[in-house]
């Protein structure tokens, strides 16, 4: 029988391969893009680590004739810090490759990026170790913290390991637990393990410059429960599908997506069907409700297309929804 990941069962014995040496005046890479990046790379300057590069996304074009380019949030911390920043369209671009070897990494660290390719992930002697919103090998993917949630898990966690050749496939160093509140949103979720993760990206750290660190095949953190995968969430993912849902999948689907990317219903507004955001309900009765398998689920802070999010008593009071579909 294959065995496979369960978040509720007890961490197996760990089969240990360790990293072995004493190192000192490690030089450190680290390629990030979002805000939750940036704590890990923050956390990392305050502890006096060397980070010597960072790797982020190229600007990004905005603006209604996109002639605007934003900077990546890890892009804007590096340079207020001093740190030079690499921002390659290619990975493998032979450039690119070039400056990163000048670098003399001896150890990458990825936190919110993109999938690195071998000649990326392999170059600095020490490895390259990736920080991942979820208890490994659990909800392997792009969006994690997404899916714990809108799977109703009460628990999840931060996993560090090695890259290797598949997606968040590789050894784990380090991962450690937290609860999930019957009313967290994605973004309560998503800024714990900011938090919680950052920290874990320097006990990992320490780890490897102690020669401490060991990793662990995830084969050893299988059991009989079937893994649950985090695939990237598009627009047509958070639509709010009402009759295959039951009043508490519908709550936590609504959860999992707040406030981004937000889940999503049609709606007859005025006269006029129209797309509506939903960012919070709850359970029980309430002036905007949908009636569902298990009880009533209040819509409580909403988003007409073109409108503003506001709470739907707000909303009510000039727009009339005689239709949720």
């Amino acid at each position: 029988m294959s065995k496979n990941f369960s978040p509720q069962s007890q961490t197996p014995p760990l089969q240990v391969l360790p990293i072995k040496g004493e190192l000192e005046g490690v030089r450190i890479v680290f390629m990030g893009t979002p805000d939750f990046a940036v704590q890990s790379l923050k956390r990392l300057i305050e502890e006096g680590c060397d980070v010597v590069g960072v790797v982020t996304m190229p600007d990004k074009a905005i603006g209604r004739h996109h002639d605007v380019l934003q900077s990546s949030p890890v892009k804007k911390f590096a340079l207020e810090r001093g740190i030079p920043v690499l921002q390659p369209e290619k990975l493998r671009d032979e450039a690119f490759l070039e400056e990163l070897k000048a670098l003399k990494p001896d150890l990458q660290i990825v936190v919110a990026f993109r999938m690195l390719p071998e000649v990326v992930w392999s170059l600095p002697p020490l490895g390259t170790f990736n920080l991942h919103a979820a208890l490994l090998p659990q909800y392997r993917g792009a969006a994690p913290i997404n899916w714990a949630i809108i799977n109703g898990d009460k628990e999840t966690g931060i996993t560090t390991f090695f890259l290797d050749e598949q997606i968040d496939t590789g050894r784990i160093i380090l991962q450690e637990r937290i609860p999930i509140a019957e009313d967290d949103c994605a973004e309560d979720v998503h800024d714990k393990l900011m938090m919680q993760g950052a920290e874990l990206v320097i006990k990992t750290v320490r780890l490897i410059e102690s020669g401490e660190a060991k990793a662990t095949d995830q084969s050893q953190f299988m059991t009989d429960e079937p893994l649950r995968p985090a695939p990237k969430i598009f627009k047509d993912t958070c639509q709010i599908r009402w009759k295959e849902h039951t009043l508490e999948s519908a709550y936590n689907f609504i959860r999992g997506l707040s406030p981004y990317p937000a889940a999503w219903t049609q709606v007859i507004a005025n006269g006029k069907e129209t797309e509506m955001k939903v960012y919070k309900a709850s359970k029980g009765s309430g002036p905007l409700q949908v009636s569902l398998p298990g009880g009533s689920l209040s819509l409580d802070e909403v988003q007409l297309a073109g409108k503003k999010r506001m709470p739907v008593a707000d909303l009510l009071r000039g727009t009339k929804i005689t239709n949720i579909y």
